[in-house]
Parts: C-alpha cells; structure tokens; sequence
C-alpha cells in the first residue's frame, strides 16, 4: 500500500468524480485509475460503485476513510516533527552532568535553552564524571558535562575552570583576614565534600602538601550539607567557587586565599561521542550556549585562564 494510493483515494472520495481529482493531484486519469484498482486490489473490496456522474464509496469505502484520512494525518505530522528536530523546535535533549555542574551551572545554562527552544524535552541524569562518560559511549546522553576523563571514543572541548576557594562562616576569625597562611589550616575542623569527588581529591592533597594535621574532619555526601555546616561555624571548607558564589555575594560564607599555595581547580568539559557527528538544530544551540558559561555563571572561570 503507497503513500500516492492513499492519497488518491482521499482525493476521489473527497470530490467524488475521478477526473476532477487527477486534475488536483497533476497526472493523468489513467495513472489515478491504476493507483485505485492497486487499492482495491490489495484490500480485497471494492472502495467505489462508478456511474456515469462519477463515484461513490461503498460500505467499504466509508468504513475505511476515517483510517486513510487518519493515516494521512499521521504523515504529515511526522513530517513536519522531523522538520522540527532539524531545525532544533522539537524533540529530546538529554544531557549529563557531574553533580557540581548539574546543580550550580546547568540551570543557568537550561533556562536561556528553555526560552529559545520551549518545545523540546529536557532530561537531565547526574553522576559522578565516571559514570556520564560510560553513558555517552553508550549512548544513553546526548553530551555530558564533566571533568576530563580521557577515552578512546571521546571527543571533549574545554568549557571553563571550576576553582576550589577556602571559604568560613562569617563570624569565623578567617573571615576577618584576606588571607591565611597555608599553616593555619590545621587551627580548624576541617568539612570534607564527598571522598568519591575529585574536589575532595584536591582538599586533601592541599592538605598534605602544608604539612598539617585539621583539628577535625567531617566528611558530607553533597556540597549543600557542606555549605550549611560552614554558615554555622561547624568548620572551614575548600569547595567549588560556582557553588558558593551566592552564598559569598549574601554574606553567608566568607571567602579567604591562601598564602602560598593555589586551592586548584578542575577543568569541566562537554563530552560527545567522537562518532557521533556534526550537531544540529538544538543540541548545536546547546552546545553554544555552554561556550558562554564563563560570562552567565558567577565563579566559572574561562579555561584559558
């Protein structure tokens, strides 16, 4: 059964005279007549009773009309679907992100994507950057965003630095200095942010490298848990500036460097397959809106800092 046998079907019913409908659709009568005998045929019934003021359908044809019309319908709606996702006004976006990214960047970055494209569905899957690169090599995310991970089926590009800052309560004695010496560490508990996360991996190399033992430590499972203990004096931390760039412009965290060594930083990068091609329609918009993210999102560093 063909598209053009439908359609010609439709055509005739609609104006019930063959003549008149292979005009509309620009060929011949006979090449219609054929088109509907196919039909016909195919089904097993006859569609029309012919006369000599043309057609009519038959208890067949009527019963059948509503699918073809239907049918038709469905086509088009494809059709105009894939137009749609070629030029980014529809379909799924599905994108993962380390949680760090996913909770204190992603967003910004989401609703300016929102506003351009409102029709297409976001899906947003976080984990540890481990765990988004094995879901892009199988295909499972669109992009990741997460720390660099090399893999042979990879293909990242810089998105901006993520620096660790030493942050405090306001009311803590750090709080009142710009700086302190790296040595000074070890005057205070110590608030960990999950030992699976490389930010952890860096706090605790900081920690090595000054030679000193925390008063402390407490080790929490999220940045938010870790924020709080913070704000109430429980401790001092390293965390990523992007995640307490709001608290520090309220004032409920306090920002201190270190004299004589660098926190560190991690480079965050959107990952694709290397196979998987040229983006188009919305994923490419997506993919340039994470280019401004060190201009939209207070703390994110440019990577070529």
């Amino acid at each position: 059964m063909q598209l053009s046998q439908i359609e010609g079907f439709l055509e005739v019913a609609r104006l019930g005279n063959v003549s008149r409908a292979a005009a509309q659709l620009s060929i011949t009568q006979p090449a219609l007549s054929a088109r509907l005998l196919a039909l016909e045929e195919e089904l097993g019934q006859p569609l029309f009773v012919r006369g000599r003021r043309g057609v009519r359908l038959t208890d067949v044809g009527r019963a059948f009309l509503p699918y073809a019309e239907q049918a038709v319908a469905a086509l088009a709606s494809g059709l105009a679907l894939v137009g749609d996702l070629g030029s980014g006004g529809a379909g799924e976006l599905v994108i993962g992100a380390a949680p760090a990214v996913g909770t204190y960047v992603l967003p910004q970055v989401l609703v300016r994507f929102a506003r351009l494209y409102p029709n297409v569905r976001l899906v947003v899957r976080t984990g540890h950057s481990e765990e988004i690169t094995e879901l892009v090599v199988r295909n499972q995310v669109h992009v990741g965003l997460v720390r660099r991970i090399p893999h042979p089926m990879i293909f990242a590009r810089d998105l901006y630095d993520d620096e660790l800052v030493l942050v405090s309560g306001p009311q803590h004695p750090f709080a009142a200095q710009g700086s302190v010496r790296r040595e000074r560490l070890g005057e205070a508990p110590l608030i960990l942010f999950d030992p699976a996360s490389s930010y952890h991996e860096l706090t605790t190399a900081l920690i090595r490298e000054a030679g000193v033992r925390p008063r402390g430590v407490m080790e929490l499972d999220n940045i938010d848990a870790a924020k709080k203990m913070v704000a109430a004096g429980l401790g001092v931390a390293l965390l990523p500036r992007t995640a307490v760039a709001e608290e520090l412009a309220a004032g409920s965290l306090a920002m201190s460097s270190i004299e004589g060594a660098s926190p560190g930083h991690r480079r965050i990068v959107v990952i694709r397959r290397s196979d998987a091609g040229e983006p188009r329609g919305a994923l490419a918009d997506f993919l340039g809106l994470l280019e401004q993210i060190p201009q939209i999102v207070p703390g994110a560093l440019s990577p070529e800092r």
